[in-house]
């Protein structure tokens, strides 16, 4: 195809009207998301409990709030749930109504989507990709611009799947304390990280209330459709306000069912986690092995390449894959002010991430 085109990690209609390949056929190595599916147990629960949809959910979302508690070891009145962690986004953003806020990036595109509808100033802080899009703390708080009202932080981020350490984060907490910046993290790939408590920021909504974390099921659980999300805060205004502003029963029946059932089933977790570690060492121990390209240290169940072959384009890798009925992510939209050229795939199992690495070792 000589004509680029650009893809979402899950445009699979799109994908299948431009390459005549049918969607069910296709691997999804764009769309971030478990590739052990949604977990049995929820499967079969919900199917057992399906006539809950006749009732509403319980406004105050109690016996799920408490679940979130335990699962991420914080007060169940600290936590918001909704939508999915989008709805959260979006409430945060309009309630915060940033005159200035600055964006972490490169990053996921929603945010600044969200914070253009505010009419707000959208400034960046863009990672260097010399040190491997590692944040460098001091040189970032040094270049925090005056009249800077809300930072937007996602960790681990995507597309770079590099993560900031907690005590960085407490760094950059304080800092913003002390100059009246809202800071909101969204941790949607945290579950992921090869030790997530030294980069989860949970712990510190105690300490801090100019803090909000977001998290969501969409990938750690493979339930993008679900839409369920939560965020925790200890600044009981803004929680107030942002309940004020959320619509009634924002989750539904089954949202919050499925979503209590999740988070306390400890053996999916603990599956999920054994075979993403394995994998992410075992693929960046084989891509260190091609000169084509160079893989960046994840943090999270994706990985992030620069393409080191002259002449070679990441449309041209995606659609090396494509042809292939697998789907990377071509990374321009990400990385328009930086020179270079990028893509990011997601660890799946064992066979069809050997077929990946098959792919690229043909480039």
């Amino acid at each position: 195809m000589s004509k680029k085109i650009e893809f979402h990690g899950s445009d699979l209609e799109k994908i299948e009207e431009y390459y005549r390949i049918p969607k069910e056929e296709i691997i999804q190595f764009g769309a971030n998301v478990n590739p052990l599916g949604l977990p049995e147990t929820v499967k079969e629960k919900i199917a057992a409990n399906f006539d809950i949809i006749s009732s509403y959910p319980d406004r105050s979302y109690t016996s799920l709030k408490e679940t979130i508690g335990r699962y991420c070891q914080c007060s169940p009145a600290n936590v918001v749930v909704g939508n999915g962690s989008t709805e959260l986004i979006s409430l945060l953003i309009s309630q915060r109504g940033a005159k200035k806020a600055l964006v972490l990036g490169p990053t996921y595109s929603e945010y600044e989507r969200e914070l253009s509808l505010s009419g707000g100033e959208i400034l960046y802080y863009h990672l260097d990709e010399s040190k491997d899009f590692i944040l460098d703390t001091e040189d970032f708080l040094d270049s925090v611009p005056k009249g800077t009202d809300l930072l937007i932080i996602c960790n681990p981020n995507n597309p770079t799947s590099s993560a900031i350490t907690r005590s960085c984060l407490e760094k950059i907490l304080a800092f913003c304390s002390s100059a009246d910046i809202f800071v909101m993290i969204d941790e949607t790939y945290i579950e992921f990280a090869p030790d997530m408590q030294k980069v989860t920021a949970v712990p510190l909504t105690d300490k801090f209330d100019n803090l909000m974390v977001i998290r969501g099921v969409s990938k750690f659980f493979a339930a993008p459709g679900l839409r369920f999300g939560y965020g925790i805060t200890s600044n009981r205004e803004f929680t107030s306000m942002l309940l004020t502003h959320q619509n009634p029963w924002s989750l539904n029946s089954i949202g919050a069912f499925a979503g209590e059932l999740m988070l306390q089933d400890g053996g999916y977790i603990k599956k999920t986690k054994e075979l993403i570690s394995s994998e992410r060492e075992r693929l960046c121990r084989e891509l260190s092995k091609l000169d084509a390209f160079k893989a960046y240290p994840p943090s999270a169940n994706f990985i992030l390449l620069r393409i080191l072959k002259d002449g070679v384009t990441s449309f041209q890798v995606f659609e090396a894959a494509i042809r292939q009925k697998m789907m990377i992510r071509d990374c321009s939209s990400f990385f328009k002010n930086l020179n270079g050229e990028f893509v990011r795939f997601c660890i799946m199992k064992p066979e069809d991430n050997e077929r990946l690495l098959k792919v690229f070792r043909s480039i």
